[in-house]
């Protein structure tokens, strides 16, 4: 069973030795750039020779790149700033004593976010599952614009362990990761004739605060989950703002 991790990068050299290290037991780790402009394909080069420089035309463009530069039959992909804990290695070890044919065409594994100083309970933040290890002969690419993710055509089972995400260094941090999104789900829902107006801006916004607050539990996450439930609210407010401004850009359109 050869495992190939998979990951895409853009300055990331305060993540990308530590990510690696928790790679060590993957058969091949594809890293692919985007012409960063920091130390990090240097530091990469410490632990692979399969660094690929890629233009960024979309996270689905260069996911689908780094998944066309592996060589296992199974693929693994990670973001920088997620680590595999011990408990998930395990697991990932187990699988290689088992019949291939007997294993499902995905696995998906629960994700905890570390988030100003404490890792989140609540917010949807927990357990996050995502779907990270995949045949990739059965894989393929899909979603909306910026949270595309892998997706096979078969069965999916949950994988034993957790994957570490260190999100978003400060809030500062997170309101560059919040303008960066909202901008691409914008551009991508205008692409496939997407309108708003000012109900769809007011009543979406609102509804993503009482989702993340009250209906997922935010609140039992303190200070850090009243932050959360506001940024993720303010994110849906922004994307949908933008995409009103994408179809009203011309002075005086709209309403």
């Amino acid at each position: 069973m050869k495992i190939s991790a998979s990951v895409i990068v853009y300055n990331e050299q305060d993540n990308i030795v530590e990510l690696c290290k928790t790679l060590d037991w993957a058969d091949e780790i594809v890293i692919v750039d985007s012409n960063s402009s920091d130390r990090t394909v240097e530091l990469a080069r410490e632990f692979t020779n399969k660094i690929f420089q890629h233009e960024f035309n979309g996270y689905k463009d260069k996911h689908e790149f780094a998944d066309a530069q592996t060589t296992g039959d199974w693929i693994f992909w990670i973001d920088a700033d997620e680590r595999v804990t011990p408990e998930l290695r395990e697991s990932i070890d187990r699988l290689r004593a088992t019949d291939e044919g007997a294993l499902p065409d995905g696995f998906r594994i629960a994700r905890k976010t570390f988030y100003l100083g404490r890792w989140i309970k609540h917010c949807g933040w927990y357990p996050d599952y995502q779907m990270r290890l995949y045949r990739g002969s059965e894989s393929f690419w899909d979603g909306v614009s910026p949270h595309e993710t892998a997706r096979v055509k078969g069965r999916v089972e949950t994988l034993a362990g957790e994957l570490l995400h260190y999100t978003k260094r400060d809030l500062s941090d997170h309101h560059r990761v919040l303008e960066r999104y909202a901008s691409l789900a914008a551009e991508y829902k205008v692409n496939n004739g997407a309108s708003a107006g000012a109900a769809l801006i007011f009543f979406g916004t609102i509804g993503a605060f009482l989702r993340t607050f009250v209906l997922k539990q935010g609140f039992r996450d303190g200070t850090r989950g009243l932050i959360i439930s506001i940024f993720t609210a303010y994110g849906v407010f922004l994307k949908t703002a933008k995409v009103w401004e994408r179809n009203n850009s011309t002075e005086g359109g709209g309403k």
